[in-house]
């Protein structure tokens, strides 16, 4: 299906499109300035590292940073925590759900999603997907038919679901919805924040995020008794989840719910406090290169461009492209020419790629992958053609005219 007789791709030993590393985080790309390393710095030469010591809450770092998000995202509470996958957690234990509970969430995602819903003690129902990798909002309501009591919605490589219809259905069947805003942090729908729309929204600050802390996450919420039950579970003991409320708390009982100690810690709160005060700054950029090689990229044959629930409704941290008609094998020779040009690049539906973001490899829930792609056929479909390019912040055009020219070669060798 492939030649690449008279395109010269470096997969075949030609010259490379470019030779500089492509900036991802596992390889040190960081937003990160000299104030923000200077947070940290400082709050490790305070040498209060525990967010519950003797200081008031709105003194600590963890408090700062909680009442900073609630305010930049326009919510009533925010909690810090440990990743974005007890984020999630957290979110699903506060709705006090009955244990072993069926919760939907999109087959298509990262792995986390569904082991967040195990780690809170219920049960994935996954749910297909659609040919730009949303959430299927017809086959979210046969979910809920079959009895799902509450919907992860994901906003996955940055692009928002859509969320009014899947509010509207969750509302229809009166189960709570948990926005999974992990791979989105800072995107909008409208002129409202993901993570905004459902009862929790889950967010992380890992190293690829727009809040980089290395590991860390939040989750916010409008509501004061679900807010306070997951401040407990997170560990806050003895009375200390009475800090996070001005007044009077809700009526929680901290003795009668565990703690599991997913707390964020002082330091990484001072770096993401920092971080905070700079993201409109890093998402400006993420828009700029996203939009800067999409435009380009519009329009090639056989490429499908991730198409928006509404405009400008992503974050802009990845590019995925669907190579149409094309079987996983050929996606991976795709990807692979173009790392060889010199852009990390991954077919998510690689046969040789354990990837997790694939949920046929998802052995904790299926117990092989036939079985798993018999039960999912559209979305094993749609994800097997899927290409990957992650985005840095801190591209230049120039580095986003080498994506574009590198993908241009390459897809001038499919037949």
């Amino acid at each position: 299906m492939f030649t690449s007789q008279e395109t010269g791709l470096a997969v075949d030993g030609g010259p490379p499109i470019r030779t500089a590393p492509w900036p991802t985080y596992d390889k040190g790309d960081v937003f990160i300035s000299p104030e923000d390393e200077a947070a940290a710095i400082q709050a490790l030469r305070e040498r209060l590292y525990f967010r519950y010591d003797h200081r008031p809450y709105e003194e600590t770092r963890t408090g700062r940073l909680e009442l900073s998000l609630a305010a930049h995202f326009g919510v009533r509470h925010a909690l810090a925590c440990a990743s974005g996958t007890t984020a999630i957690a957290l979110g699903l234990l506060a709705l006090g759900l009955e244990p072993g509970s069926p919760v939907a969430c999109p087959a298509f995602t990262f792995a986390a999603t569904p082991s967040a819903i195990l780690l809170a003690g219920h049960r994935p129902l996954l749910v297909e997907c659609d040919a730009d990798l949303h959430l299927d909002v017809t086959d979210l309501k046969r979910a809920l038919a079959e009895g799902a009591k509450a919907i992860v919605v994901v906003h996955m490589r940055g692009f928002a679901s859509d969320l009014p219809a899947i509010c509207r259905l969750a509302d229809e069947y009166g189960v709570p919805v948990v926005e999974d805003a992990v791979p989105a942090l800072g995107a909008r729908l409208g002129d409202r924040h993901l993570g905004t729309f459902g009862h929790v929204g889950a967010f992380s600050t890992q190293s690829d995020k727009s809040l980089n802390t290395g590991e860390g996450g939040f989750l916010l919420t409008d509501d004061p008794e679900t807010y306070a039950r997951a401040v407990v579970y997170s560990g806050a003991y003895e009375s200390r989840m009475a800090r996070h409320f001005d007044g009077a708390p809700p009526p929680v009982d901290d003795l009668a719910l565990p703690i599991f100690g997913i707390r964020m810690d002082e330091i990484r709160a001072a770096l993401a406090g920092s971080l905070l005060e700079r993201l409109p700054a890093r998402l400006a950029l993420h828009h700029r290169n996203y939009d800067h090689v999409a435009e380009r990229l519009e329009g090639l044959d056989r490429i499908a461009l991730r198409r928006p629930v509404a405009p400008h409704a992503y974050l802009g941290e990845a590019l995925v492209f669907r190579l149409e008609d094309a079987a996983p094998d050929q996606c991976a020779w795709f990807a692979r020419a173009l790392c060889a040009e010199g852009i990390d690049a991954r077919a998510l539906g690689d046969p040789a790629d354990p990837n997790v973001r694939t949920f046929w490899n998802w052995r904790f829930i299926f117990d092989d992958p036939a079985t798993a792609r018999a039960a999912l056929p559209r979305t094993a479909r749609y994800v097997g053609q899927a290409v990957d390019i992650p985005l840095s912040a801190n591209l230049g055009p120039d580095d986003c005219d080498d994506l574009v020219a590198a993908v241009r070669k390459v897809h001038a060798a499919l037949d």
